[in-house]
């Protein structure tokens, strides 16, 4: 598969107002990226193109409610319209909800349904069509290592992501079996990162929630989706932290209940001492304003690097050390007969 290189790429990033999204797209524009963005946030939006102007970049913004799947296809239109295609479908849009299942009104359930996983299915439909008239081009879904593992207080949150995952893989074979192998499909699973998510999160735990720790800073998942977007990826964990916990998962869910479960890990780590009750705004049906910016409140908490997410993206490095890693263990074992 071979996909054109960003400075010839026309790209969509859906939930691009803040946080990972915000810095994907001014990467992307600063690599030579056409863009169009879009999020519910109009100051946002606003704000970020012009940002992008300002280093030069070219985008236009498309003000858009992922859960409507009309607004979502008039983002995939507008770019077509603007430029005369689309080569790049990166989506992120997504919201949570802190709250144990009996807390969680079906409503809520819903709305985070509707965002995080048919947000992410509407654009996959809107962006489909288009990548197939190109013959080739890349479908970017930006889920959670939640959808590998969720975590206490998101049943809502890690069914949307586990949701996402499946319909990626059903996906992604259908193309294969059409011959259309040339579309990428990618699953990006970011760890903990520092975005303004969090603020924005309904509670009601009664304090303002985190991430599980450790956090990551934007970058590391930016990197993982300017990678993709140019060499062909099934799945990215963003962040060491995130792998590991997956693959605890996969070898013993036992064992990873026991550590999130171990003197309340994963209940005492997801809140901060902040006070923040349930009536606080919150973005869960719409926009608020005040947090259109890339990074969260734990920037000094924060991972810079993740050498398991360098690998992933410099695979000849990751075959190297894993050939070094087999050679030596091979040595080992001949010293020893």
């Amino acid at each position: 598969m071979q996909l054109k290189p960003i400075d010839q790429q026309v790209v969509a990033v859906v939930g691009a107002s803040s946080g990972i999204g915000r810095e994907t797209a001014i990467q992307f524009a600063a690599r030579g990226a056409k863009l169009v963005v879009s999020a519910r946030s109009e100051p946002g939006l606003d704000s970020l193109v012009d940002e992008i102007k300002q280093i030069g970049g070219e985008a236009i913004a498309i003000p858009a409610d992922v859960a409507d799947f009309e607004q979502v296809k008039a983002i995939a239109d507008r770019a077509i319209q603007q430029y005369g295609r689309l080569d790049t479908w990166v989506h992120l849009a997504a919201i949570n909800l802190y709250a144990i299942f009996e807390q969680t009104t079906p409503q809520e359930f819903k709305r985070v349904i509707d965002v995080n996983l048919m947000g992410q299915v509407h654009g996959a439909m809107a962006a489909l069509p288009h990548l197939k008239r190109e013959g080739r081009g890349s479908l970017l879904h930006v889920s959670s290592v939640e959808g590998r593992r969720s975590f206490p207080y998101h049943s809502a949150y890690g069914a949307s992501k586990h949701g996402i995952d499946g319909f990626l893989e059903a996906m992604r074979l259908e193309l294969i079996h059409e011959g259309l192998s040339s579309i990428n499909v990618t699953n990006v699973m970011p760890a903990s990162i520092n975005t303004p998510l969090f603020n924005k999160s309904r509670t009601k735990i009664g304090v303002k929630p985190q991430g599980l720790p450790p956090f990551y800073q934007p970058d590391i998942v930016v990197d993982a989706i300017l990678y993709a977007a140019g060499h062909p990826t099934r799945d990215i964990i963003a962040g060491g932290a995130g792998r590991a916990m997956a693959l605890i998962q996969r070898l013993s869910p036992q064992l990873m209940d026991t550590l999130l479960l171990q003197a309340g890990a994963g209940f005492n780590l997801q809140k901060t001492s902040e006070p923040k009750s349930e009536n606080a705004p919150d973005n869960l049906f719409e926009p608020i304003a005040g947090f259109d910016r890339v990074e969260g409140d734990f920037s000094k908490q924060s991972r810079a690097n993740s050498y398991s997410t360098w690998l992933e993206t410099h695979p000849t490095a990751k075959w190297g050390a894993i050939a070094v890693t087999v050679l030596g263990a091979f040595g080992l074992a001949l010293l020893a007969v």
